[in-house]
């Protein structure tokens, strides 16, 4: 049973596709992904890596983020910042895919030691400077 954001996934692909006056064959070549498995997507049978999503976004020239928030991978609502320091690393030309995914890893580690991991919110107040200290605490 195809998800929802799957199925929103393939009608986007498919509008995108139409919009770039391609085939579905035409478009599965320039991705590199078959034919069968790419209609699979379309009709939201097929929930794709992230991998066949960035071969896809570059076939179509759109961002692949667009199409990681519509598949689920990535939250809509996670900070813009994030999401934009994604896009560079996993589009730019010059790094292979194996690079790419290495400095994601490595950046996404950092921000786990900074207290910024994925569906973690660090409010300003809550560290050192005691200005959100607990009510409980009183002088006494």
């Amino acid at each position: 049973m195809a998800s929802l954001n799957v199925g929103n996934l393939g009608d986007y692909l498919r509008e995108q596709r139409r919009n770039a006056q391609l085939s579905l064959r035409q478009l599965a070549d320039a991705a590199g992904v078959s034919n069968p498995y790419l209609s699979q997507i379309e009709r939201g049978l097929r929930k794709p890596s992230a991998e066949v999503l960035q071969q896809v976004a570059k076939a179509l020239r759109i961002s692949a983020e667009t199409l990681y928030v519509r598949a689920g991978i990535l939250d809509a609502e996670r900070d813009r910042d994030e999401v934009e320091t994604r896009a560079v690393i996993l589009a730019d030309p010059t790094l292979t895919e194996a690079q790419k995914q290495v400095l994601l890893q490595i950046y996404e580690s950092f921000r786990k030691e900074n207290g910024f991991s994925e569906g973690t919110v660090d409010t300003p107040g809550d560290r050192q400077d005691g200005s959100d200290a607990d009510p409980q605490q009183t002088a006494g």
